[in-house]
């Protein structure tokens, strides 16, 4: 299918970082330096996270549970001067309890295929998710997890849903960011996921790519996130921080 016209960032440290400005969208495209999507926030340096507010990045929501959260020793000091003016908002999208999504999942979800079951069992997390996009102050935002890839390929792919993305361009912009945290993974001396070679990176990319297009043909972004309580004022807001003329 091809790369999306997504723009890779290089704010020193972020892995798997993009800017999702020039996806296409309906009769237009998603707006630059809108929406991010990364991997972990504490793989940025100090220097990083000036790069990203000098971008415009004014809101970061985590997507991972409480516990996951916080600085390893392998992770840069950086004190709280360098993140001044960045909000930092955690929005899991699951319950870290639940036993049966564990079981069915793992210790975290790594798979499109079990996206569909994280939307029902929690639509109240997106759409909280959603309208904290919606509703956050002028600036860039950026979407993260852990890898960057499933928790927070899920939340961009209901949010590019919303904004009138073609299934083919979410599906797209996943492969991207399998593809990238797998490339970062490869320069670390102890990755904490065993790299993919070629072959193997091709088929779990493709795999993944059907398995998420097979739900998006039959997902409904704003059908969704209005059965979860979002109002069409903020599904209006959403789709203008993504689309509009004027930055928000």
């Amino acid at each position: 299918m091809g790369n999306p016209p997504n723009r890779n960032v290089d704010w020193e440290g972020a892995a798997n970082a993009r800017d999702l400005g020039g996806v296409p969208a309906g009769n237009g495209r998603i707006q630059p330096s809108r929406l991010y999507r990364m991997g972990r926030s504490e793989w940025l340096t100090a220097r990083g996270w000036q790069q990203a507010y000098d971008a415009g990045v004014r809101t970061v929501i985590d997507l991972r549970n409480a516990a996951e959260t916080g600085r390893r020793d392998t992770d840069p000091v950086v004190p709280p001067s360098a993140v001044r003016g960045i909000r930092f908002l955690n929005l899991p999208t699951q319950e870290p309890d639940d036993p049966d999504f564990t079981a069915l999942t793992g210790p975290y979800m790594s798979s499109p295929r079990f996206y569909a079951e994280n939307l029902r069992r929690w639509p109240e997390k997106f759409a909280a998710i959603a309208r904290a996009v919606a509703d956050a102050p002028p600036g860039g935002v950026v979407l993260h997890c852990s890898a960057g890839r499933d928790r927070t390929g899920l939340v961009t792919a209901l949010l590019l849903g919303v904004a009138g993305v073609r299934p083919a361009d979410i599906a797209a912009d996943y492969r991207a960011a399998l593809t990238g945290i797998n490339d970062w993974h490869r320069t670390q001396q102890q990755p904490r996921e065993r790299p993919l070679d070629d072959a193997e990176l091709a088929a779990r990319a493709d795999a993944a790519e059907g398995e998420l297009l097979g739900f998006l043909q039959e997902f409904d972004a704003a059908a969704y996130l209005r059965r979860a309580g979002t109002g069409e004022e903020t599904l209006a807001r959403l789709r203008s921080r993504m689309l509009g003329s004027s930055p928000r």
